[in-house]
């Protein structure tokens, strides 16, 4: 798996003579990464992200002013996996002259999850735990790229990695109130298997890690069968994908004589609208959360 900038490239780069300055931007592509990164770098550098709220990163297409943002970024930090769809070819060919950071393939593969061979699931910031290693990483890495501020980064990176398991206890508190036989989450993509992975959390999608994935009719009755067999109640849409397709499956449910609401909508991709409380990773995970214990518990 690569890792989109090597250590021996971040030192050719630094000894080019291309040094930090103040205000040098770096450019990240979703809008969870640029908060992630924020919380490393702080004032010192500018951060701009392309993709805003509700955008989902499988399917964008980078604007003409996308283009102009990345010719002329110091920096450019990726989530890579495959989250970013096909604009991730342009980022690795970019690499060749401008340091590109792949962030979530900065961990070792055996804690990614793996859905295909070779193939692993991008969906890393919906472990805190896993994401506090991400950013603590990107922390290092970017450390080598401004050393006059490496050893302010990491303790940076250090104090949020604190927020991130205080938000790890409340997330297992909260979900603790969810019978063990209910705490089955379906989503339209196959978003929370690291959530899953790490709260006990069984989830269900209609598609797979990338929304850009196609499923057919045959998927749909299929979801609908195996929702009506073990009785589960509540879907929960995304903020991010159209939920026709998860009202699909909930008419069939329907027809099977199964009971069955749509929830959410969960943030999975994207974070929400800036300046409301889903528009901080920590405010978008503590949002999820009481969604979906609300959308599990069960109804009098």
């Amino acid at each position: 798996m690569r890792q989109g900038w090597s250590v021996a490239a971040l030192l050719c780069w630094l000894s080019s003579g291309l040094s930090a300055t103040w205000g040098a931007e770096i450019v990240v592509t979703t809008s969870i990464l640029a908060d992630g990164v924020h919380n490393i770098v702080g004032q010192r550098l500018q951060v701009v992200s392309l993709m805003g709220a509700g955008v989902d990163p499988h399917l964008y297409k980078p604007t003409v002013r996308d283009v102009r943002r990345l010719e002329q970024a110091r920096v450019i930090i990726a989530n890579g996996l495959k989250l970013e769809g096909k604009m991730e070819q342009a980022l690795r060919r970019m690499a060749r002259r401008t340091p590109v950071i792949f962030a979530a393939e900065l961990l070792p593969p055996q804690k990614l999850r793996e859905v295909a061979p070779g193939e692993y699931d991008p969906h890393v910031w919906l472990d805190p735990q896993l994401w506090a290693e991400v950013l603590r990483r990107l922390a290092d890495t970017l450390g080598q790229l401004f050393p006059l501020w490496r050893q302010e980064f990491q303790a940076r990176a250090q104090h949020y990695a604190l927020q991130l398991q205080e938000l790890d206890g409340w997330i297992q508190q909260q979900l603790e109130r969810i019978p063990p036989p209910q705490r089955v989450l379906v989503t339209v993509h196959e978003a929370f298997g690291y959530f899953g992975r790490r709260y006990g959390v069984q989830t269900l999608a209609l598609q797979g890690v990338s929304s850009a994935s196609e499923f057919g009719l045959a998927r749909v009755l299929q979801l609908a069968e195996l929702i009506h067999t073990r009785a589960l109640a509540t879907l929960f849409a995304e903020s991010s994908t159209p939920v026709r397709a998860l009202e699909g499956v909930a008419t069939a449910v329907r027809w099977r004589g199964g009971r069955v609401r749509i929830a959410g909508p969960l943030y999975t991709d994207a974070l929400g609208k800036p300046g409301s409380p889903e528009g901080s990773y920590l405010g978008m995970m503590r949002m999820n959360v009481e969604r979906i214990v609300h959308g599990l518990l069960p109804q009098p």
